[in-house]
């Protein structure tokens, strides 16, 4: 036992020794986990962030607003990690996923499990300290995330399948302020679902000449030549639901103003992808970063 226990002691000492020995592992782990590309961090964030402060009435524990802020960073990687393993044979036959760790070589998928593994145990210990609904809804967030890379070989609405994972956090949210999950919780839950079909939609359009040749499924394969249209129909009807929405909720006239910014948002994101250029369609992803931080504001100042 205490061979053992002196063996466990000297664990993180031979990491810390590890990455100084090899600094680029450490890199390399952080390219997996995509902390140098946040996007996918904020994209997940603001509706996190929306569901806490409509739950919380404009006035959220902030420790829970910290616990879920961590859990964002935290399940991300975790997402970015499982993805990447489930895509290993597929991401060295697409342009813009050939560089990445593991079909680079630079990470083995041994190490991107145990990886996984670590960010989800971490997540859960910062779920133990909300209560006990929260935490039970907590497992479907994780099953979620870890099954959501399968999905573009099961369906083309992968996409969907996102914005459940994505979303997950906010009847969560509402849970771990209030004990109970409103209509309102579900109200944001599908708007995240519709917007994580539109921004996905332009971030697949990227991919879609290589997804056909590999058989990878993903409704930019699907909608083909309707991909604008379809995704503009999805833009007036998340326009007009959040439009409703804060209504519903007597938000007032600063909602309002996000509300406005979000749809001249998307006009610009309609504009980037006209011509389904690889870069501005990729570009139009990056901007629904600015979309979700409009209805924000419009949620934050509404309440002060």
């Amino acid at each position: 036992m205490g061979s053992l226990f002196v063996a466990s002691c000297l664990i993180p000492f031979l990491w810390i020794d590890h990455f100084r020995m090899r600094p680029n592992k450490l890199l390399n782990y952080i390219a997996l986990m995509r902390l140098n590309k946040p996007i996918g961090i904020l994209l997940l964030l603001w509706p996190t962030l929306w569901a806490l402060w409509i739950a919380g009435n404009g006035s959220p524990d902030w420790f829970v607003v910290a616990i879920f802020t961590a859990g964002v960073v935290i399940m991300r990687s975790a997402g970015c990690v499982i993805n990447d393993y489930a895509d290993r044979h597929i991401d060295g036959h697409v342009e813009r996923t050939q560089h990445r760790p593991i079909p680079a070589g630079l990470v083995t998928p041994k190490e991107a499990l145990i990886l996984f593994s670590g960010l989800c145990l971490l997540a859960f210990l910062l779920v133990l300290q909300l209560n006990y609904q929260t935490i039970l809804l907590s497992f479907v967030g994780a099953f979620l995330a870890a099954s959501y890379p399968f999905m573009k070989r099961l369906t083309h609405f992968p996409q969907i399948y996102l914005g459940a994972a994505f979303g997950w956090a906010i009847p969560m949210s509402f849970m771990a302020l209030n004990q109970t999950i409103s209509v309102v919780a579900w109200w944001l839950f599908f708007l995240t679902l519709i917007w994580a079909v539109i921004y996905d939609t332009m971030y697949a359009m990227v991919d879609r000449e290589d997804d056909l040749k590999i058989g990878v499924k993903s409704t930019a394969v699907l909608f083909m030549d309707y991909d604008r249209l379809i995704i503009g129909v999805l833009q007036c009807v998340f326009i007009v639901l959040m439009f409703l929405l804060g209504r519903y909720c007597q938000l007032g006239y600063w909602f309002s103003v996000g509300v406005l910014i979000a749809s001249l948002l998307f006009c610009y994101q309609q504009w980037l992808i006209r011509k389904r250029e690889k870069k501005n369609c990729f570009n139009a992803f990056l901007n629904n970063h600015w979309l979700g931080a409009a209805i924000f504001f419009g949620i934050v100042m509404s309440y002060y």
